[in-house]
């Protein structure tokens, strides 16, 4: 299977991010890719995070899921939805107000097949640059999973993840536990945290779990002067980087094959040695 892991360089306009990312999404499907990826917050990297908030779309409806649904339908491709601010009900105990971000995945024929909301929110303060995602976001609480049955007859079994998830390997090992042969990682890496680790925690993830990574990232200067780390990345089984993006949007594919993931499991069943 064909895949693409899209990287862009998102701005405070929405509407012009979705220009973008359709843009790209098109370019993906000209080169024969089934699945195309998006990165975390390809829909808007706001002048501040509560910016994030005034996107809330419920469940089911809203223009940027109506989007993905019409590019998934339009150009007959699996599309991963990078994340978007799903609406995260009453207020928080402090009374503010909070969203999930979420990854939404939609079939060729437009239908939403998976729905996964971060679990991990990120923090980091080094004295220069601090977040907090806490702060405008709730915490998902399950693992999601879905099947992708290629044009090739194999069923995929696919694992979501989002950005700072990436640093919590138990996340990864419920998904393989769970059958996952191709593990995604929508992001939007700081370009500290991800110069120092990006590649490190992505390939570890496919080496120890024997499975496809395919890393999707803000890459560049944005509008809002954040610096994302981009190094969007599509990774196989045996920890080799098939390929990357370094910096700025593009699209980066790759073919994975599901025989070859089979066969490195079979060499190395290291996952029928677990003892803890």
């Amino acid at each position: 299977m064909k895949i693409a892991a899209i990287q862009m360089v998102s701005g405070v306009d929405c509407d012009a991010n979705l220009l973008r990312a359709r843009v790209l999404l098109e370019d993906a499907a000209r080169q024969g890719a089934e699945l195309a990826v998006l990165p975390e917050y390809f829909c808007l990297l706001g002048r501040q995070d509560s910016d994030k908030l005034a996107l809330r779309e419920t469940l089911g409806q809203g223009p940027i899921q109506d989007f993905l649904a019409r590019a998934a339908r339009e150009l007959g491709l699996w599309v991963v939805g990078g994340t978007l601010p799903l609406d995260g009900g009453a207020p928080a105990g402090d009374g503010s107000a909070r969203a999930y971000n979420s990854t939404l995945v939609y079939a060729p024929g437009g239908e939403r097949v998976a729905h996964y909301d971060k679990i991990h929110l990120f923090r980091f303060d080094d004295g220069r640059e601090r977040y907090d995602e806490a702060r405008t976001l709730h915490p998902g609480r399950a693992p999601v999973t879905f099947e992708l049955p290629s044009r090739d007859g194999h069923r995929w079994r696919v694992g979501l993840s989002i950005c700072y998830d990436l640093r919590f390997p138990e996340l990864y090992r419920a998904h393989a536990q769970a059958g996952a042969e191709l593990l995604l990682v929508p992001s939007a890496f700081t370009h500290t945290t991800g110069q120092a680790h990006w590649e490190l925690l992505l390939r570890a993830r496919a080496i120890e779990n024997l499975a496809f990574v395919a890393a999707a990232a803000q890459g560049g200067l944005h509008e809002n002067g954040r610096r994302t780390w981009g190094h969007t990345m599509l990774v196989d089984p045996w920890g080799r980087v098939l390929g990357v993006q370094p910096q700025g949007e593009g699209v980066v594919l790759a073919e994975f094959d599901a025989a070859q993931q089979q066969q490195r499991r079979q060499q190395l069943p290291a996952l029928e040695h677990r003892v803890l």
